[in-house]
């Protein structure tokens, strides 16, 4: 008789437990916890980018297939306009004159606009590129 009564005790408390919880049991859709849409330009755009010295040291900015380093001292704002985000891949590439870590942090401030914002960080070895592929889409290595 007790095994019945304890098959029948733990099923019901199996069930009330699902009902209460029903996170644990029912598959939802991302849409409260997705984080935030990657950024991404219309493919052949041209993207104007503001880079920002958010560092206390002196920073090297670099675009490989047409300019020499260009400097960017602490506090101060760069505008690098008519960059194309199309086939061949546009990069930017930058350093610390230290040889510090940086943190690049990207934002869409606008239809044509890209704000790269680069801040010391402690992880090693840290960003040094911003990557623009011929899709529209922006990655940071």
């Amino acid at each position: 008789m007790f095994k019945p009564f304890s098959f029948a005790l733990v099923a019901a408390s199996i069930v009330v437990a699902s009902i209460n919880n029903p996170s644990n049991t029912l598959a939802g859709t991302c849409a409260s916890k997705c984080g935030s849409r990657p950024i991404q330009f219309t493919p052949g755009q041209h993207i104007r980018v503001e880079v920002v010295n958010s560092t206390p040291n002196l920073i090297k900015i670099q675009k490989p297939s047409g300019t020499g380093a260009i400097s960017l001292s602490p506090g101060q704002k760069l505008n690098l306009e008519q960059i194309e985000g199309t086939d061949p891949n546009t990069s930017l590439i930058f350093w610390s004159e230290k040889g510090l870590s940086l943190q690049a942090i990207v934002s869409k401030l606008n239809f044509g606009t890209l704000r790269l914002e680069l801040r010391p960080t402690w992880r090693s070895p840290g960003d040094r590129s911003l990557y623009i592929m011929d899709d529209g889409r922006i990655n940071v290595f």
